[in-house]
């Protein structure tokens, strides 16, 4: 499956919650869809929106958050899946989108490529929900799944190592940074 397919197929769900992804190819092609107030990209910062999704879930518990990772950046940052599974917040989604390959960094293959599986990784550190998925239907019947029940969830999606034609998004990092706080902002002056 292609990620921007997947990505294609939640995008409507995603207005409704808080959304972190990382660097590359997942922020420029979720960008293309659309971009958000509600979706912050970690540009220049690989391995670390799990760590901010997980902060957000812990401080805005009345709140769903859902973070959209890559294998090279969980594989930089694989102390967050304990990390993640100690503190477990019902209310976040990790979703990791597995394409072998550092593709945002000129296509260098990632550990997965020979045989490391993440979704084992996250039931070993103690993630208590791990889903997977290898097609669009099956990628959106399971985040479909982890957000009609609350618990913390990691869904690893096996996707085609390609990335967007372009990686530049039109939006200045310090304006999203600014839409971001401003979006977060009213969620605690509604609440």
């Amino acid at each position: 499956m292609l990620r921007v397919d997947a990505l294609r197929e939640i995008y409507p769900e995603l207005e409704r919650h808080i959304v972190v992804t990382i660097m590359g190819a997942v922020a420029a092609e979720l960008y293309a869809l659309g971009h958000r107030p509600n979706f912050f990209y970690m540009e220049h910062s690989m391995g670390l929106a799990s760590s901010l999704g997980l902060g957000l879930a812990l401080a805005l518990p009345g709140q769903q958050v859902i973070v959209l990772d890559g294998d090279g950046s969980l594989l930089m940052n694989l102390g967050t899946l304990t990390t993640l599974a100690r503190y477990r917040p019902p209310n976040l989604l990790h979703i990791v989108f597995d394409n072998s390959s550092l593709v945002s960094v000129g296509g260098f293959p990632t550990a997965t490529a020979s045989g490391t599986n993440l979704a084992e990784m996250a039931r070993a550190a103690g993630v208590p929900r791990v889903l997977e998925a290898e097609t669009p239907a099956q990628f959106r019947a399971a985040v479909t799944q982890a957000l009609a029940r609350p618990g913390m969830t990691t869904l690893v999606a096996r996707v085609e190592a390609s990335g967007p034609a372009s990686y530049r998004l039109d939006l200045d990092l310090l304006e999203n940074r600014f839409q971001f706080k401003r979006y977060l902002d009213s969620l605690r002056s509604s609440s």
